[in-house]
């Protein structure tokens, strides 16, 4: 609206009269405008930006659009329009982290048949595991982190950080994972790619010693591993590529941060209807006996 770009441009030390002038409006429609109450609209975008700031705050900079509208409509109960809110985050200047693909791989020779097939399902917690392992840069050199995710709740429940990519990283993950869910032998598949530490005697035999089902993906198959890539992918996004990160402790504190105060307990999923890994667990994995 003209007049409100006159008020912008008083704001900015331009007379009044100059502005109108250029952008052709009458100087007393413009003061006229100026001493009106804000509309019943304006009133309810106000207070809308306001939660709106306050989610995006809340995400640490990481949610776009979907999500802050799925918080506003799921977390808090305020009904309001998808595009309302892009126009709103649009006039706040906010928007989410997106994601930039690429990755590797040299595999190894596969210990363990594919028992998943890229059919990453599973109808109650501690059926199906997926683990990988990702690294990040700091001034002192790189971090090496692996993780253990449950497919059932995409919840993290086992991780490791070290400055190494030995087998006792992805084992020490993996005693992690154990620990927190103790599941029964014999029901708990572990999905990995062909990476050396997997393929290794000590990871094998510590899945053979657990009664875990161990699993690898095909050759150079990075979607034979999709679900990992595409937590790590949002790790590296909303976390790690951030910022530039100077210590090996400054940067393993801020991932044990971002994964159990952020990730697991509060950030919203669009897998598992919009709720936290651990919100889904409470949610519905009670009737599935879930640890």
């Amino acid at each position: 609206m003209r007049f409100r770009l006159v008020q912008e441009l008083a704001a900015d030390g331009v007379h009044v009269a100059v502005a109108c002038r250029v952008l052709r409006v009458s100087t007393s429609g413009y003061f006229e405008w100026r001493g009106r109450p804000p509309s019943a609209r304006a009133v309810a975008d106000a207070e809308l930006s306001a939660q709106i700031v306050e989610i995006h705050a809340m995400s640490r900079g990481t949610y776009g659009v979907p999500r802050v509208f799925k918080e506003l409509r799921l977390g808090r109960d305020v009904r309001c329009g998808r595009k309302r809110v892009a126009r709103l985050m649009h006039v706040e200047r906010l928007q989410g982290v997106y994601r930039r693909r690429a990755k590797h791989a040299r595999p190894a020779p596969a210990v363990h048949d594919d028992l998943v097939r890229r059919r990453f399902v599973a109808d109650a917690p501690n059926r199906l595991w997926v683990t990988d392992i990702t690294e990040h840069p700091t001034r002192e050199g790189k971090v090496y982190c692996a993780a253990v995710l449950d497919v059932y709740s995409r919840r993290i429940i086992g991780w490791s950080i070290a400055d190494h990519l030995r087998a006792e990283l992805v084992i020490d993950a993996l005693e992690m994972a154990r620990w927190r869910r103790r599941p029964p032998a014999g029901q708990t598949v572990v999905h990995s790619d062909r990476g050396s530490q997997y393929t290794s005697w000590a990871f094998g035999h510590r899945l053979r010693a657990a009664g875990l089902l161990g699993s690898m993906g095909r050759v150079g198959a990075a979607a034979d591993n999709a679900m990992m890539e595409s937590f790590f992918g949002t790790l590296q996004l909303e976390l790690l590529d951030r910022r530039r990160w100077d210590t090996r402790r400054q940067l393993a504190t801020a991932v044990f941060e971002w994964i159990e105060a952020w990730y697991n307990p509060r950030r919203r999923h669009t897998s598992i209807d919009d709720v936290s890994p651990v919100e889904f667990e409470r949610l519905y994995a009670p009737t599935a006996g879930a640890a």
